[in-house]
């Protein structure tokens, strides 16, 4: 007899929107139910029902009003889909992987990032710019839930995280393999004055107090974004953004 899952459990392993459910359709990761509405089954849920019946996955016409109630989103398109829940990596699996490649690591680690759109955010970006892994601590950050996912337009399914207990160890671990490690911080050098070559970790900090003290005090340097207008701070995933891509600037282009 098949059990009904929870209500929890919906909100924990569940992802919302078209853009994510076919991604994870697309990236081979199991999925064990798909929730479509009724009567829609037109343009890219024709698609979606169509890929997810080839894999045998369990199908189920629902009313709006029951997607409404399951959504955390709240902009779930006409469907939501149950996962497996998505499997976290080691730190050491994101380090392999860009030794795998030839390549620097290019690392970012999220100091207390709490709202699940600046996660999404940050995971999409990271994807594009060519990061090998977010790091993301286990208490006071948001993990990868639902928001997230969809937020991440399907990052979420090709960028490696990584929970750890503590992020000042793993910055310990992360300098004795090699990597410089940069914070995000108001008080820092110019960013573009910044040497962000060679294997590098990018320390991002909470939407509201920015990077815990202790953990900026064991980064190598401070890294700033100039601000000529009358705000003086950027959100969380914009300014990790703009780090990543000063990165990939330097890393292609030179520093000058």
């Amino acid at each position: 007899m098949e059990r009904k899952q929870t209500q929890q459990e919906w909100n924990e392993n569940q992802l919302e929107g078209r853009n994510a459910v076919l991604e994870v359709l697309r990236s081979g990761r199991d999925m064990e139910k798909l929730l479509v509405q009724k009567g829609n089954v037109e343009g890219t849920i024709k698609r979606i029902v169509a890929q997810a019946a080839e894999k045998g996955v369990v199908i189920q016409e629902v009313s709006r009003q029951k997607l409404d109630e399951l959504s955390q989103t709240k902009n779930h398109q006409g469907v939501i889909a149950l996962v497996s829940a998505h499997d976290y990596v080691e730190v050491e699996d994101i380090l392999a992987a860009a030794r795998q490649k030839g390549e620097d690591p290019f690392v970012l680690l999220l100091d207390g990032i709490t709202d699940p759109h600046n996660l999404g955010a940050i995971l999409r970006t990271a994807e594009c710019a060519g990061v090998h892994g977010v790091i993301v601590p286990k208490r006071r950050s948001v993990g990868l839930n639902a928001t997230v996912g969809k937020t991440s337009a399907g990052a979420i399914e090709y960028m490696p995280v990584a929970r750890v207990t503590n992020i000042v160890k793993t910055i310990e671990l992360l300098k004795k393999e090699g990597l410089w490690i940069a914070c995000a911080d108001m008080d820092g050098l110019d960013h573009f004055d910044t040497n962000l070559k060679g294997p590098i970790g990018l320390v991002i900090g909470s939407e509201g107090s920015g990077v815990s003290r202790l953990v900026r005090e064991n980064c190598d340097f401070t890294a700033a974004i100039p601000m000529y207008g009358k705000i003086s701070s950027l959100n969380a995933s914009v300014a990790a953004a703009l780090l990543m891509y000063e990165v990939v600037r330097q890393r292609n282009f030179g520093k000058d």
